[in-house]
């Protein structure tokens, strides 16, 4: 691949003069990008993605599938930046229980709440459309009080930053300087709008994520900014109507040769090796979440029979069953007041489920117990 994919300019900083990349507005050109080599590879990742839209159906409330989905990309965008928070940590801190780390937590919670403003403005008529404010928002709530809370939340960088090595002298990668990124941010706002492009959506969104970690315009929480628009993207270019797809998984999994393709964009002018890695991720990740769907609605819909098939289980019990699985950590007070009921009529409801041996009691103690949907939580974190 012959392709020159940015140039570079020389900086200094910390007294020595640096080479800091600079690319290209999109899309790819001298050569445009070889579609050829991935009309298969695209087609395959679109229908993937039209199967898991259409298997959302199995379940009687979507809202249950994205209450896990969401919460799976927030913890594995997370723990691609290093955080150790787990998904039963995620429930506890939820349900109110005690929690070890919590710095993590509220990394991944910041995240969650960083998408849902995304997700929200770009569902409002009135809303922002994805767009440079947006993301700036977003990162806003991202490090808000949390480890790069002292980096710029909300704000453009406005000093040289390097990935890789000690300093920029000895850096993996060093991204333009901070003089250049509203520009070139702009020239990436104006190709996600632009409708003079034939390139597929997904195409569109490998394009659009790489072009976003190579300006890297944030001090802290590039990567996952960048990751939570691969999101808006989706939902944008109506490639899912829900967020039900956990790409971060993937890439977790494949961490080198995300980065390594990447880097082959700057170092080599190789957009097809990125593209084809990132399809075949959406292909991939799609194919996992649907099956993580229908595994849920079999235990949800056996679970179920159980319930139906028990004299025991009064209507308190029924309502309760129908909130595990956006509550699968609980104590009996919280079940009080999610049902609005009293202490005693959500005890039993508890005690009926237990008996059924559909949640299970964690503590063994007589007092303050918390109760668990565990064969749920397994399905989730396999």
């Amino acid at each position: 691949m012959n392709r020159i994919t940015g140039t570079y300019a020389i900086s200094t900083t910390l007294g020595e003069s640096v080479r800091a990349f600079v690319p290209h507005p999109l899309p790819p050109s001298n050569p445009v990008l070889a579609l050829d080599s991935f009309i298969e590879s695209n087609r395959a990742a679109e229908l993937a993605l039209a199967r898991l839209g259409g298997v959302s159906g199995l379940v009687p409330s979507v809202d249950w599938l994205l209450y896990s989905a969401i919460r799976k990309e927030a913890l594995l965008t997370s723990q691609i930046e290093g955080t150790q928070a787990t998904l039963t940590d995620l429930f506890d801190e939820e349900a109110g229980l005690k929690v070890s780390n919590t710095d993590d937590i509220e990394e991944v919670t910041n995240y969650l709440r960083a998408f849902r403003l995304v997700q929200d403005q770009l569902r409002d008529p009135e809303g922002l459309p994805i767009s440079v404010r947006l993301l700036c928002d977003a990162h806003r709530l991202l490090l808000d009080g949390v480890r790069g809370a002292g980096k710029q939340p909300g704000e453009l960088r406005r000093s040289l930053n390097w990935i890789g090595g000690t300093r920029p002298g000895n850096a993996v990668f060093v991204p333009p300087p901070p003089e250049r990124v509203p520009e070139l941010l702009a020239n990436m706002e104006r190709f996600i709008h632009s409708t003079s492009t034939d390139l597929p959506p997904l195409v569109k969104v490998a394009l659009v994520h790489a072009q976003f970690e190579t300006i890297h315009p944030f001090l802290d929480g590039n990567g996952r900014i960048g990751r939570l628009l691969i999101a808006a993207l989706f939902e944008n270019w109506g490639l899912l109507s829900e967020p039900l797809m956990y790409l971060s998984a993937y890439l977790k999994q494949h961490q080198s040769e995300y980065y390594r393709r990447l880097s082959g964009i700057r170092t080599e002018g190789d957009w097809e090796s990125w593209v084809s890695f990132f399809l075949e991720g959406v292909a991939t990740a799609a194919a996992d979440a649907e099956r993580s769907i229908i595994a849920i609605a079999s235990l949800v819909a056996a679970d179920r029979r159980r319930l139906l098939e028990s004299p025991k289980v009064g209507p308190a019990s029924y309502r309760l069953f129908e909130m595990l699985p956006m509550m699968p950590r609980f104590t009996i007070e919280r079940v009080r007041q999610k049902l609005d009921t009293s202490f005693p009529t959500a005890n039993a409801a508890v005690k009926t489920l237990e008996e059924l041996g559909v949640v299970t009691e964690l503590t063994g103690q007589k007092k303050n117990r918390s109760y668990s949907y565990q064969t749920y939580i397994e399905l989730l974190t396999r």
